[in-house]
C-alpha cells in the first residue's frame, strides 16, 4: 500500500489518550493522520480506502522501549536479519515503534548490535515489522550482583573509551547504568547531554547514590521491582541507620518514571495497581523485555548472543532460569496492554496510553508517534473488544504479518 494512499478508519470507537470517541473515523493521508473526529456527516474522500474496524478499537501503535528478541532472534546476535525478525516479530503484537535493547556483552557483540540497528533504521519500510526510535543501551554496565538472567562475564563498569564511540554512532536513544558504579555520574551527564532518556537499573543503588544520579540527568528504573534495590538490601551494604532504596527514591520524586512488565508472571496485579496509583499513567510505562522465546514453542533458548549468551527456558509463558528466578518476558506488547485494563484500574485508555503515548513523550518523540492526532505518523491498531489485535497499520502502510491474538 502506498504511502500517498488516503485511508478512512471507520466503524470504531478511536482510543486517545485521555477518553474513548466512539463511532469515531481517522482519516489518514501520505502516512500521516489528517483527522480524528464523529463519523457522522464525514464524507468519504475521493480515492480513499474505507477500512471497516467492525465495531472494535481504533488504537495508536504500541511504543516498546525495553525489548530483547522474539522469534528465535535477538538484537545481540547482531546482524540485519536478526534485527528485522525482532521488528516482524513484535509488529505482529502491535508494537509500531521500539528501542532495541542491548544486553551484558563484549564491547564487540555490543557494536556488532549497534551498527546493525542503524543499518536497518537507515533502510526501513513497513514489510520490515517496527520501526527502530533509537537503541536502549542497556546492558553492560550492571551492578555485578543483579545482573540477572544476563551473562555475568559481559558486565562492567562503565568505560568512556567504550560508550563515547557508541553513542558516537548517533543511534542510542536511551542510556542504562547503574547508579553505585564507578563512573556512573560521568555516564549519566554525557547521556543527558546527548538528549537520551537516562536510566538506572539492574542496580542496588541506595537513595543517596540515586541522589547523585538524578543530579547528573537520571529520571528513569528500568523493569519496577526487577533487578534492583530494596530497602534490605541497601542495609546489607551499609548497615544502619537504614536508608531509602530504588523504589523509594522513584516514587517519592515526581520527575522519575519507571516501566512495569504487565505478563501476568513477574508482577501480581496488586503490585501493578500499586505502580499506576503512586505514579500515574503518565510515569508508568508498559514494557515487554521480550526474549527471543517470543512466539517460540516452549524450550530452552540463549539470552542476549546467539554464539554465548546464558541459557534459559521458556514454558510459553515465561522465561526462567530453573532454581534462579525469571529471565524476562516470552509475550508481546498486546498482551501486556490486555493485562493492565484487566488485571488493574486503569481502563482501556489508561492502559494503552502507558504503552503508546507515555513512553514516546518520555523518549521525545511524541510529536511523531504515540497517539491518534493530527499530523502524527499514521502508526495505527485495528483491535476486537478485548484488545486483540487484528490489523496493523505501519505510517499507513498495511503490515502483511499474520497478528496474534
Amino acid at each position: 500500500m502506498a504511502k500517498t494512499k488516503t485511508l478512512l478508519f471507520v466503524n470504531g470507537t478511536v482510543i486517545l489518550p485521555d477518553r474513548m470517541l466512539k463511532n469515531a473515523a481517522v482519516l489518514c493521508r501520505g502516512g500521516r493522520i489528517a483527522s480524528v473526529g464523529p463519523r457522522r456527516g464525514l464524507k468519504v474522500p475521493d480515492g480513499a480506502t474505507v477500512i471497516d474496524a467492525q465495531g472494535g478499537f481504533i488504537g495508536p501503535g504500541y511504543i516498546d522501549i525495553h525489548v530483547h528478541g522474539g522469534d528465535n532472534a535477538d538484537f545481540m546476535d547482531g546482524t540485519p536479519d536478526a534485527v528485522r525478525t525482532v521488528l516482524r516479530a513484535h509488529a505482529r503484537h502491535g508494537t509500531t515503534t521500539l528501542f532495541p535493547t542491548t544486553t551484558t556483552g563484549s564491547p564487540q557483540q555490543i557494536s556488532a548490535m549497534l551498527r546493525a540497528c542503524r543499518d536497518v533504521q537507515k533502510k526501513w519500510n513497513a514489510a520490515d515489522g517496527a520501526q527502530i526510535a533509537g537503541v536502549h543501551f542497556y546492558g553492560p554496565y550492571f551492578a555485578e550482583k543483579k545482573t540477572g538472567c544476563h551473562a555475568r562475564k559481559g558486565r562492567r563498569d562503565p568505560d568512556p573509551r567504550e560508550y563515547l564511540k557508541s553513542f558516537d554512532l548517533n543511534i542510542i536513544k536511551v542510556a542504562t547504568c547503574a547508579a553505585e558504579l564507578s563512573g556512573a555520574e560521568k555516564f549519566y551527564t554525557e547521556a543527558s547531554r546527548r538528549g537520551c532518556l537516562v536510566t538506572c537499573g539492574h542496580s542496588d543503588s541506595s537513595w543517596p547514590e540515586m541522589q547523585r544520579a538524578f543530579d547528573a540527568g537520571m529520571r528513569h528504573v528500568d523493569h519496577f521491582w526487577c533487578a534492583m534495590s530494596s530497602i534490605s538490601s541497601v542495609r546489607a551494604r551499609f548497615g544502619f541507620p537504614m536508608h531509602g532504596s530504588m523504589a523509594e527514591f522513584v516514587l517519592m520524586n515526581p520527575e522519575m518514571s519507571t516501566e512495569v512488565i504487565a505478563d501476568g508472571c513477574h508482577l501480581a496485579p496488586e503490585l501493578l495497581e500499586f505502580a499506576l496509583r503512586m505514579k500515574g499513567e503518565k510515569r508508568v510505562l508498559l514494557v515487554t523485555d521480550a526474549n527471543r522465546a517470543l512466539d517460540m514453542p516452549p524450550g530452552k533458548y540463549r539470552f542476549g548472543p546467539q554464539t554465548d549468551g546464558e541459557w534459559f527456558e521458556s514454558d510459553g509463558k515465561v522465561g526462567f532460569k530453573p532454581n534462579e528466578g525469571l529471565a524476562s518476558s516470552v509475550v508481546g506488547m498486546d498482551t501486556m496492554v490486555r493485562n493492565m485494563a484487566r488485571m488493574t484500574s486503569a481502563g482501556v485508555a489508561k492502559a494503552v496510553r502507558m504503552g503508546s503515548l507515555t513512553p514516546a513523550e518520555r523518549t521525545g518523540i511524541a510529536k511523531e508517534t504515540g497517539s491518534i492526532e493530527p499530523g502524527k505518523r499514521a502508526d495505527i491498531l485495528l483491535l476486537d473488544r478485548e484488545l486483540n489485535v487484528k490489523s496493523v497499520y505501519l505510517a499507513g502502510e498495511k503490515f502483511s504479518g499474520e497478528t496474534h491474538g
